[in-house]
């Protein structure tokens, strides 16, 4: 088997301290092979920059996905076409810079397809068809692939991951934040979670300074999202596959909290 960990959506710089931090040991206690994270939120809780991208791949971050915000720091719009490690989601309309899916360096090959939804979501390409075209090129160099689905909604990622049951190795959800307790291995080999969760402060609104969001409920009038400081949640999964034919055989919820230093 091969040991996978998936990081949940990591949240400003509260997040990247956490990752830097927790991630040798983790790599160690579980003994992975490979470590994903969605980095869309990485720059100040909105957005990706080259050098918050350079923080966590330096740390051992292996392949960082991202999702609808990736494009809200102009820097990525050229960067993103200059690191193969750094993806954002295949269905976004031809033209767009970046790749929607990359593979892993090493001696296993693993392919990672980075896709966003459309309920409740940007109009993007049919998220899956475009799966439906993109996945047989990828089982031409690996069986092993990883779908992070950045979705709001819930029956749209569990609809994508019975959709891809058996053709990929696992559909991991993100963007709402929040772990879901459904983790499981579809009949055909799929593992997959609604959601992985953030890696970002406790005391907050999925990441968000808590008076900030509930004032923007109040009022409906915009503020500008700040990311508080204080003790951070790492939201991660641990999946298991087999190298050989593809098909996961387990997959385990993490949790674990990093005590702020400040």
């Amino acid at each position: 088997m091969i040991r996978i960990l998936f990081i949940g959506d990591v949240i400003g710089h509260p997040g990247r301290s956490a990752i830097v931090n927790a991630l040798p040991r983790l790599k160690e206690q579980y003994q992975t092979y490979m470590t994903i994270a969605n980095g869309e939120n990485l720059a100040g809780g909105l957005g990706i920059t080259p050098e918050t991208a350079r923080e966590l791949l330096s740390c051992g971050v292996d392949i960082i996905t991202t999702g609808n915000h990736v494009w809200d720091k102009k820097e990525m719009l050229d960067y993103i076409n200059t690191d193969n490690r750094i993806i954002r989601p295949a269905n976004y309309p031809q033209g767009a810079p970046g790749n929607g899916y990359t593979f892993s360096q090493g001696e296993i090959t693993v392919a990672v397809l980075n896709l966003s939804g459309c309920v409740f979501m940007q109009p993007l390409d049919n998220p899956f068809r475009i799966a439906t075209s993109i996945i047989p090129s990828l089982r031409e160099r690996t069986n092993l692939i990883v779908v992070d689905f950045h979705a709001e909604a819930t029956s749209e990622k569990i609809a994508l991951g019975r959709y891809l049951d058996g053709q990929v190795s696992a559909v991991i959800g993100t963007h709402t934040h929040v772990q879901t307790a459904d983790e499981t291995i579809f009949p055909n080999g799929t593992a997959y979670i609604t959601d992985v969760g953030m890696t970002g402060p406790i005391d907050s609104v999925i990441g968000t300074k808590t008076d900030l969001v509930i004032n923007r409920f109040l009022t409906q009038m915009p503020v500008k999202f700040e990311v508080p400081k204080g003790d951070v949640i790492i939201s991660a999964v641990i999946i298991d596959v087999d190298p050989f034919t593809g098909k996961s055989v387990s997959i385990k919820r993490i949790q674990e909290i990093v005590t702020s230093n400040r």
